[in-house]
């Protein structure tokens, strides 16, 4: 479960990191950093869009699930002040979500490092 600060609930904090984040897509998860161009000492929080299309009330919600578990531990690792949001789509069978989360939020930092260091 992710700490109350920790969870992205504004409707304006979710348009801002999906319109002007840093995109990485996977298999099953597309995934948008936003890092805030003001340092503050707020710390990073995460929001999850799962659509009817990856299935069922019972399979979204499974999902959700498993996706805020493997978001949590690896949300220390994000900048300060960060949005991330992750976008599930359509689910095939049972992937290995833990995985793909953990290396989903890895290229994510790397590719905004990258982006840091041309700045």
């Amino acid at each position: 479960m992710l700490p109350v600060d920790a969870r992205l609930t504004s409707t304006s904090d979710f348009a801002r990191a999906t319109k002007s984040g840093i995109r990485v897509t996977s298999q099953h998860f597309v995934g948008y950093l936003y890092i805030s161009p003001v340092t503050n000492n707020a710390t990073a929080k995460c929001g999850l869009i799962i659509s009817k299309s990856v299935g069922g009330s019972v399979k979204r919600h499974r999902v959700a699930r498993k996706v805020r578990h493997a978001v949590a531990p690896m949300i220390s690792n994000l900048p300060t002040g960060s949005l991330l949001v992750i976008r599930a789509l359509t689910q095939e069978g049972d992937s290995n979500i833990e995985c793909e989360i953990s290396d989903l939020i890895s290229k994510l930092i790397t590719r905004a490092e990258k982006i840091s260091a041309k700045q």
